[in-house]
This record gives structure tokens, sequence and C-alpha cells, in this order.
């Protein structure tokens, strides 16, 4: 399955497709897919909602018929939706483009855990309220920054080598910051956390624009059985891949304190996606977290990863 891929149409063929391509909508506005199918749907049977691209603020609303959507286009481009909030919409007509051959061995994004199927993958919406994301970010930019290559980071709890890919346990750096009580407090309430915790390290990535995190599983000497990771400022879309047995040779290579493989050298791989919007929190534990490797692709949207990492 490849996720559906839409272009301008060429002059003259505009009124002929179903499908709309619509700009201020979609989940990082705070709008689910059902949503806007819902609010469109008013105008013809909507065949789908897809993400026009990762940032999670542009739709492609997909109309059963191409007068559908050229009455939604005439009724909601440059105007405000009341259905959807009162947002004003800014929408162009798209065709859909068959995938290339690069483009077949994509994989779907999707917006819950749950539709992954990867057990031990959990991720809450809405996880911090927009003003507790604010005061975050203020108390982090005047915590003590660690330049690595192509990111910074900060640490708390206990201090990852990036040299061994561990913690020295004798050395305690002291109690988590208390701009993070109220998320450790939220956590341990959690009714959908697995189990009780005890969590005492903390790692703060912030990543620059266009820097991402190559396919890699986190030690677990280091880390132990789970990773929270609450993604702050900005969406991105994270990947998860597992190798067959036997399918690929590992890499001996220290990239950033993780395990990192030679993806060229797999033969059998499954591929999977979810999209992570600002103020979520994404839980790795069980098979998620031991048998399937995760990273962030190269993508020019600012984001800050705000990650707890549990020893």
């Amino acid at each position: 399955m490849v996720m559906p891929r839409f272009v301008r149409p060429k002059e003259g063929d505009s009124e002929s497709s179903p499908n709309l391509y619509v700009a201020n909508c979609g989940p990082a506005v705070g709008l689910s897919f059902d949503t806007i199918a819902s609010a469109f749907s008013s105008f013809g049977e909507v065949k789908g909602v897809y993400a026009a691209d990762e940032s999670g603020a542009r739709v492609i609303v997909s109309f059963l018929e191409p007068a559908s959507a050229h009455s939604a286009f005439i009724a909601l481009n440059g105007r405000p939706c009341p259905h959807l909030g009162g947002r004003s919409l800014h929408i162009r007509h798209s065709i859909l483009q068959p995938p290339s051959c690069r483009e077949m061995a994509s994989v779907p994004v999707s917006l819950n855990a749950s539709d992954l199927n990867i057990p031990g993958l959990y991720l809450f919406h809405d996880f911090i309220s927009v003003v507790e994301e604010g005061q975050l970010l203020q108390a982090v930019d005047t915590g003590s920054w660690i330049s690595l290559s192509k990111r910074r980071v900060q640490h708390y709890g206990y201090k990852f080598c990036y040299d061994t890919r561990n913690v020295d346990t004798k050395q305690h750096l002291g109690a988590l910051p208390s701009f993070v009580s109220f998320i450790l407090e939220r956590i341990s309430l959690s009714p959908d956390i697995p189990e009780t915790l005890d969590l005492d390290q903390l790692t703060v990535n912030e990543y620059p624009p266009g820097v991402g995190l190559s396919p890699h599983i986190d030690t677990h000497s280091a880390f132990e059985g789970l990773i929270f990771s609450l993604s702050l400022a900005g969406p991105c879309i994270m990947e998860f891949r597992r190798y067959t047995a036997g399918s690929w040779v590992p890499k001996t290579a220290s990239i950033s304190g993780m395990e990192v493989e030679n993806p060229n050298s797999c033969s059998e791989v499954s591929g999977k996606a979810i999209y992570l919007p600002p103020r979520s929190m994404l839980l790795l534990s069980g098979e998620a977290r031991c048998a399937w490797h995760h990273y962030i692709p190269h993508h020019k949207i600012y984001r800050q990863n705000f990650e707890r990492l549990v020893v």
C-alpha cells in the first residue's frame, strides 16, 4: 500500500478532478481526518482524506464525483468553514498521480498507533496543553546544552555517553528538573501506561531544520524496557522498520549513542510510519522497543523533541 500522491492538474482539467488540495486544514491545526471528511460530505460522498505532505496542516479531500469537489471548491475556497472551527481554507483542484518505482517502496502514514499493529507502541495525543508546551520550551532554553554533530542535547538524572553507548550509573547528576514534575505525575496516573515506573533519566534533543534520525534501536542496557518521547514545537513523521532474522548485517559503528545498521545490506524489511503531532507522547515498549528500528526521515520541518528515556 502506498500513500496517494496528488499534483496540480493541467490547465482546463480542474473541474474533471474529484480531488481537492486543502491548506490550513489537518491534524496539526486540531482537525482529524474524520472531522474533515464529515465537513466536506455535505457536498457529496467523500472517498477519503489524505495527508498532502508532512506538515499536518494540508490535506487532500477525495470525492466520489468531480461535481462534488467543484461545489466544495466554489463554496469554501478562501472562506471560513463553520464546521471546521471557522478556519479559512485555501483550496485548489488536484489530480492523482501514479506512483513511481521509487515511491512504491514508501509506506502509508498512520495517525494512531493502533493502526500500525506494532505490539507495545502507544501514542497519546495532546498529552500536554499548548500553555504547558510553552512553559517547557522556556525552561529547556535555559538549560545546559551539549552540541553533537547534527543536534544538541541536555541530560538529567544520568548522562548518556555517546562513545560507549551507555550510562555510568555511578555518576548520578541529581534529581530530574522540577519543570517535568507534572509530566511524571501524569504518566504515573495514566491508566494506559502498562506498568508502575521509577523514572530517573531524561534527555532533551533539539533537531535543527532538515535533521532526522538514522534507523536504530536504543541501547537496552542504558534505557531498559520503556522509552517515552514527548514532541514539542512541531510535528514529524516517525518510521519503523523490522528486519527478518538473518536478512541484514549490522554495521559496526556508533552514531550519537545509537545502534545503527546498514540498511543497504537488508533484503527483507517491514516498514510502517506514524504522524507525531506537537504535544503528543510516544511510548515504545515490548516488541516496538526491542524488535523495530525507529527513525525520523530528513525533512525540513523545525521540531524540538523532548525525549523521556527510562533507565
